[in-house]
């Protein structure tokens, strides 16, 4: 094939490969922008029409017939204030205590060298593959016995360590961290802890930012547990409040749209700000250095 032949192949190519993704981003991105306008309509114009209600303004679309009114009665009626605070304290609470004791965790797996350590390893990655929905009830049993329901200790101790977390940096650990420069950094005086955040947490500082982002994620959208665990509606966390907004007889989907849109707003902020972090803390163990 010519030179000019290739080229052309190539632009083909690249060309069809961006529409396809042009397609799939739209795809995706329709449901958001479905939401967004659901947030601002009326009741009415909530069944009236898919997207933005139409009329005679720019491009079609009745303009004065948005309204702010579904945030306004969600932090009038709802008191959505309070349940955003405990969302924002749980998922950063529990995101900072279980990325710091999973990497000592995944440090202890794969640098030292102890009586029992095959064993351990074993343990993490068998309590990876058991379904989360079994361990709803003897969580809850043991929760009870020391008296630690309707609490926010009783979310925050179980997510403390969890499995993954432990499996991912000791994985982390074993690509990133080199021995020679651990013994080195002993050899010039430096403690354990010392070690482990001047010396290892800088260098697994892209599975930090992953982790915090998938802990904090999952936290923030958490439903089962905090409906298991906690009792008093003030400390209900956005999740649980946002189903309050639907029963057996009413659902007030403009407010769900617009506290979905509230909800999302904080995720999609710390995504954007942590997303190289992200990518590149998922594939740091693709390579072994």
């Amino acid at each position: 094939m010519t030179p000019f032949g290739r080229t052309f192949f190539l632009n083909i190519a690249k060309i069809v490969t961006y529409a396809l993704l042009t397609v799939t981003c739209l795809v995706t991105l329709t449901p958001f922008f479905w939401m967004i306008c659901a947030a601002f309509k009326t009741k009415e114009d909530f069944f009236a029409c898919t997207f933005l209600p139409h009329g005679d303004g720019l491009f079609g679309i009745a303009w004065s017939q948005l309204t702010f009114e579904n945030f306004v009665r969600i932090f009038t009626e709802l008191d959505f204030s309070n349940s955003i605070l405990n969302s924002f304290f749980l998922a950063s609470t529990t995101a900072v205590l279980s990325t710091i004791t999973a990497a000592m965790g995944g440090y202890a797996l794969a640098k030292f060298n102890f009586k029992g350590k095959d064993f351990i390893t074993s343990l993490v990655f068998a309590a990876i593959i058991i379904p989360t929905p079994l361990l709803i009830a003897p969580s809850y049993q043991l929760l009870y016995q020391i008296d630690l329901l309707d609490t926010y200790w009783g979310l925050l101790l179980p997510a403390v360590a969890p499995a993954f977390g432990v499996f991912l940096f000791r994985q982390a650990m074993l690509n990133s961290v080199s021995t020679n420069l651990l013994e080195s950094a002993r050899m010039d005086g430096c403690g354990e802890i010392q070690t482990f955040f001047t010396i290892v947490l800088p260098l697994v500082r892209p599975m930090i930012g992953a982790y915090l982002l998938i802990v904090f994620l999952g936290t923030w959208n958490n439903f089962i547990s905090p409906q298991i665990v906690l009792q008093d509606a003030d400390k209900f966390p956005l999740s649980v409040a946002m189903s309050g907004l639907q029963t057996t007889y009413r659902s007030e989907y403009g407010m769900i749209s617009a506290g979905t849109f509230i909800s999302i707003a904080p995720v999609v902020f710390l995504f954007m700000l942590l997303q190289k972090e992200f990518i590149t803390g998922l594939t740091s163990g693709a390579v072994k250095n």
